[in-house]
């Protein structure tokens, strides 16, 4: 019999599924604090949470025979999915149920802000009668530019294009292909905030997407235009945004997500007249909720009973006794894969990928979907899992494949990966030493042997004397310890190649005087 806690709220129609299996025991205790969940979490072999319950490192300890967590919704900030991992605890989530319900929650926010809805409502209710106050703007004949163009995005792109409006969109890591399937014109950041008269927000955040809407990108988009966000309040910079609505730059705003919720009474746009506010509520449709609770119980009840594994966040496609022998294989491929990601000049289009060695040629399919999710997660964030990366790639236009001899590393067990962009190309390659500490042993042509964990430096440069004493120099005097330095190259004097693995991430000012040796010619900070 497994026991099961419900520890925050759950729809009918998930409870009655699981309080009707006959090999479960499912108590149904909400609003526990985190003393009340340290005393009881131990008896459980899984638990289903929304965001409000914080799975922390010291509960995760506590539930010594926890074997699953299942999390009704997308979003797993809540949960320490590292120390759920290294206690083998299973970390699932539901990450499609809502794509319907935000996408049409964005075009109801679109429509609401262009016809004075709310405003008008209001004034109604309070006796008055003023047709001429609230004359509006159509969608239809207008452009809509999407930043992300994942699932919800294209969703909204059809809908909007029912209404009769153009749509483009910003996403470069989605070929030109994938959006001409659905008459989407793909386009970069500055021809979006250009060209468009509303923009709806469909990104996850990244140190890529942070603040997207900002000072900067606001003074390039056109007077009057109309923004909406149902995706992360994060993408915003509030108070740049509230300055272009104070000025007409931006004529409305309909946002679901903020920067802090609940925002507090400080938050800059809480007050705009013309500003419709919801309280994150995109996924809050009957429909949504009960698919959502299915889903996740469904899910649960597989994972316990060792069925499938599908939506898990940390499990590859089975478990049991292989999978402690597999997982770290997949962890280094994660690496390699966010590696290519971040080195990668362009979009990548294809990858390639060999396993080498007695120990791991049975292992292709994990492997490779550890490696998708790597090279995914950096931009997808949360959306983003072992069984649907390589769905998810297909999405975004990249292929994969095995291949051999990708590279000449002289190890026993070696995973290698060629990724693929219009122009070019680039082989990574890793090994696990002792079985669990991952390294790298090949980027291109250079061979090296680096720990890709942590926060690290990676950096091109001239092979010349001082370098080293510059770049330790620099760091020293912003308190940033060098734990590790690996460097690879060919030839005195050529290009070379060092992984430098830091204790403690260094501020921006580091890294701008970093990058102003003339040496260096490529410099990028990770934390992996």
């Amino acid at each position: 019999m497994f026991r099961v806690l419900i520890a925050d709220k759950l729809e009918k129609a998930g409870l009655d599924r699981i309080q009707s299996a006959q090999d479960v025991q499912a108590d149904v205790k909400t609003g526990q604090n985190k003393a009340e969940l340290l005393n009881i979490i131990g008896d459980y072999d899984a638990i289903i949470i929304r965001s409000t319950t914080k799975l922390d490192a010291d509960l995760l300890a506590a539930a010594r025979q926890l074997k699953v967590v299942g999390r009704a919704g997308v979003g797993v900030d809540n949960i320490d999915v590292k120390a759920a991992t290294a206690r083998g605890v299973i970390v699932m989530n539901t990450p499609e149920a809502n794509a319907i319900a935000a996408a049409e929650q964005t075009m109801a926010l679109m429509l609401a802000v262009s016809r004075y809805t709310v405003q008008s409502h209001a004034l109604v209710k309070e006796g008055k009668w003023d047709r001429s106050a609230f004359t509006g703007i159509q969608l239809y004949r207008k452009k809509l530019g999407l930043i992300g163009f994942g699932r919800i995005a294209r969703l909204v792109a059809t809908r909007a294009q029912a209404f009769g409006m153009e749509v483009v969109a910003f996403d470069p890591y989605v070929s030109e292909e994938i959006g001409q399937e659905v008459g989407v014109t793909l386009v970069d950041l500055d021809e979006l905030f250009e060209q468009a008269d509303y923009i709806s927000l469909h990104a996850s955040k990244s140190p890529e997407t942070e603040q997207i809407v900002n000072a900067d990108t606001l003074s390039r988009a056109k007077d009057g235009v109309i923004l909406v966000n149902t995706a992360r309040g994060a993408l915003i910079d509030e108070a740049a945004l509230a300055s272009a609505l104070k000025s007409g730059k931006v004529r409305a705003v309909g946002i679901d997500v903020y920067s802090q919720e609940p925002p507090t009474s400080d938050n800059p746009l809480i007050r705009l007249p013309n500003v419709v506010h919801t309280p994150h509520i995109g996924a809050s449709t009957v429909e949504a909720q009960r698919d959502v609770s299915i889903k996740i119980v469904d899910q649960v009840l597989d994972a316990l009973r060792g069925d499938d594994f599908r939506n898990s966040i940390n499990v590859p496609f089975q478990a049991g006794p292989d999978y402690a022998t597999v997982l770290p294989y997949m962890m280094l491929a994660e690496k390699i894969g966010a590696l290519h990601f971040h080195m990668a000049p362009a979009p990548i289009r294809r990858v390639e990928v060999e396993l080498r060695g007695d120990a791991i040629e049975d292992m292709t399919r994990p492997v490779a979907a550890a490696l998708l999710k790597g090279l995914l997660e950096s931009f997808l964030a949360d959306a983003v899992n072992y069984v649907n990366a390589p769905v998810l790639a297909e999405e975004h236009g990249i292929a994969i494949s095995q291949s051999k001899g990708l590279s000449a590393a002289d190890y026993a067990n070696v995973i290698s990966c060629r990724a693929h962009w219009d122009d070019g190309n680039r082989v990574i390659a890793g090994v696990l030493f002792g079985g669990r500490q991952p390294r790298i042993v090949q980027v291109g042509h250079h061979h090296l042997d680096a720990d890709p964990t942590g926060p690290l430096l990676i950096m091109l440069n001239k092979d010349v004397p001082g370098v080293i004493g510059q770049v330790g120099t620099i760091l020293g005097a912003y308190e940033v310890n060098i734990g590790e330095w690996r460097m690879g190259r060919n030839k005195p004097g050529e290009e070379a190649l060092s992984f430098i693995n830091l204790d403690s991430e260094p501020p921006p000012a580091a890294l701008d005087a970093l990058e102003k040796i003339p040496a260096i010619t490529k410099l990028k900070f990770l934390d992996l």
